[in-house]
C-alpha cells in the first residue's frame, strides 16, 4: 500500500512533465495532409511523390510526342515494279529506231563510188582476182633466153594498154644480154594483196622474188626482191595487166 510520501512524489512528477497530445488533437491542429507538389527538373521530367518503398518514378511531360516505332524492312514500291515494262518498251523502240537508221546509213555508204570496193566485202571475187593476176605477173616478168617466144606469148596474153610499153622498157636490157650471157630470169610472187576491186577493175600490190641465173661458162645466180603495183582489167575470164607502178618518178 503506497504511503503518503509516494503519492506526493508522483504528483510532483506529473506536474513537471509536459502535457501529452493525442493523434486526434495533432491532426486537428495541423489540418489534413497536403499532396506533395511536383517540381520541374532541368531535363524536362517531373518527379512524382515518393512511393511507399521510398523510390520515385519519372515520366515524360504530357506535351512530349510518343516515341516513333522502329523502322521495319523496306519494301519496294509497287509503282517501280509497274514502271519496269514501260521502260523496257521504250528501250525496244529506241533500239529499233537505231537499227533502222544504221541500215539506211550503210545503204547510203554502199551507194557512194568511193565505198564500192568489193575487196572489203566480197572474199570470193577478191581471191579469184588475186590468183589470176598473180599468175599473169609470174608469166610476163619471167624470161628464158632459150625460148624467147614463151615470154612474147605471155606478154600478148596478159598485157594491155600502157603496160605493153612499160613491160618492153623494163625487160629491154634482159633481152639484149640474155643470148650472150644465157640468162634465165624467174619471177615468183611471194605475197600480194588486192587494194581495190570494183567490177572488172582491180589494183594489186605485189611482193616478188626475182632469180637471175647465168647458165654460160661461169654459172652465177643472183637474187633480188621487187615490190610494185599493177592495175588490171578483166576481159572474159582473163585478168589483163593494164598498168605497172614501180613507185618511182
Amino acid at each position: 500500500m503506497p504511503t503518503t510520501r509516494h503519492l506526493v512524489n508522483r504528483r510532483r512528477r506529473l506536474a513537471a512533465a509536459p502535457p501529452r497530445t493525442t493523434a486526434t488533437d495533432a491532426d486537428a491542429a495541423t489540418g489534413p495532409p497536403t499532396a506533395p507538389t511536383d517540381t520541374p527538373r532541368a531535363d524536362g521530367l517531373r518527379a512524382e511523390a515518393a512511393r511507399p518503398d521510398g523510390t520515385r518514378r519519372e515520366e515524360p511531360p504530357a506535351d512530349d510526342p510518343p516515341p516513333a516505332p522502329e523502322p521495319g524492312p523496306r519494301r519496294r514500291p509497287r509503282r517501280t515494279r509497274a514502271a519496269l515494262p514501260v521502260v523496257l518498251g521504250v528501250l525496244t523502240v529506241l533500239l529499233g529506231a537505231f537499227a533502222v537508221q544504221a541500215f539506211v546509213s550503210a545503204a547510203d555508204l554502199r551507194e557512194e563510188p568511193a565505198r564500192q570496193n568489193a575487196a572489203l566485202t566480197d572474199i570470193g571475187r577478191t581471191s579469184e582476182a588475186k590468183g589470176r593476176i598473180t599468175e599473169a605477173v609470174d608469166a610476163v616478168f619471167s624470161y628464158d633466153y632459150a625460148s624467147p617466144a614463151r615470154s612474147e606469148r605471155a606478154a600478148d596474153t596478159y598485157l594491155t594498154g600502157r603496160a605493153v610499153r612499160q613491160h618492153q622498157d623494163m625487160l629491154a636490157e634482159v633481152r639484149e644480154q640474155a643470148p650472150r650471157q644465157k640468162l634465165v630470169l624467174t619471177t615468183t610472187v611471194t605475197e600480194s594483196g588486192v587494194e581495190f576491186l570494183d567490177g572488172d577493175r582491180a589494183r594489186l600490190l605485189v611482193f616478188a622474188d626475182q632469180r637471175n641465173t647465168r647458165t654460160g661458162k661461169d654459172e652465177e645466180t643472183t637474187y633480188a626482191a621487187a615490190m610494185f603495183a599493177v592495175d588490171a582489167v578483166r576481159r572474159g575470164d582473163t585478168w589483163l595487166i593494164a598498168a605497172i607502178d614501180t613507185f618511182t618518178r
